[in-house]
């Protein structure tokens, strides 16, 4: 199987690995990294996911050779969304989920087309100096169906994310980092290592405040202030109390200057 997990400790590193195609994804890897995700969803020892591509390729999008033995509509049948509840797995695999935890994305080479609807759905996307993203599947009239003209505009902002859409063009690490599409950039070979360092960061706070702030970004959209903020204390008001545990480790001297190393 291409798709794997590794774990230490509440981070997993969740890998595909389909190198010789530089990661794009068919349905039986789709499937594969469906079930890894709501896996480390569901397990209560696991407090922050790392998702990553082996071999110097994030994802280069949908198999176009998969693609191209599809014969007609009927054929994406089964990834229609239902009249009600939850949808089923997406052509990309995971991009429907909506994670309860954190999930950062460390992103090699190519993440494009549907590779860079992948980096999208991830809360955070640390990318190597080297990588890049790109609506590629401009070129064969492929649309974007994981996520893409959905999550682009809402990290970017409307204009930048129709330019990328309708234009397809390649997206350096730099740009990546300067138009709000990435939030670190390292070194080649480094993303892997400065993601799970990223994750032992998040996973060495109170979960259960982490999973209240991120819920209310997340589920923020669409909402008007007011709304949004009513969402944000009532998801938020038993973790006040439970805060007033850490104000007292403060009081008794730790964290103090912004020190998080022993909190």
């Amino acid at each position: 199987m291409s798709v794997r997990i590794e774990k230490d400790g509440p981070v997993w590193t969740v890998i595909h690995s389909r190198p010789e195609v530089r990661n794009a994804m068919d349905p039986e890897n789709a499937s594969a990294l469906f079930e890894a995700f709501q896996s480390f969803d569901a397990d209560d020892t696991a407090s922050v996911a790392v998702f990553w591509g082996e071999g110097g390729a994030f994802c280069a999008g949908w198999d176009l050779k998969h693609a191209a033995s599809l014969a007609g509509a009927k054929a994406l049948d089964p990834l229609d969304f239902p009249h009600e509840g939850e949808p089923p797995m997406a052509a990309m695999g995971p991009s429907r989920l909506e994670l309860s935890k954190p999930l950062i994305a460390a992103v090699a080479g190519p993440a494009v087309a549907g590779g860079m609807e992948l980096a999208l759905w991830c809360d955070i996307r640390v990318m190597e100096e080297t990588a890049f993203m790109g609506v590629y599947c401009r070129r064969w009239g492929i649309p974007l169906i994981d996520g893409g003209t959905v999550r682009l505009p809402r990290l970017v902002g409307e204009g930048r994310a129709m330019d990328l859409i309708l234009t397809g063009r390649r997206v350096d690490a730099d740009e990546a980092l300067r138009i709000g599409l990435s939030e670190y950039v390292v070194p080649e070979g480094n993303a892997r290592a400065k993601a799970e360092a990223l994750a032992h960061d998040i996973a060495r706070f109170p979960q259960s405040c982490v999973r209240a702030d991120r819920h209310s970004v997340r589920f923020q959209h669409g909402l008007s202030m007011q709304q949004a903020l009513r969402q944000e204390w009532r998801g938020s008001k038993t973790e006040v109390t439970k805060g007033v545990e850490g104000a007292a480790r403060f009081a008794s001297g730790k964290g103090r200057g912004g020190d998080f190393s022993n909190v």
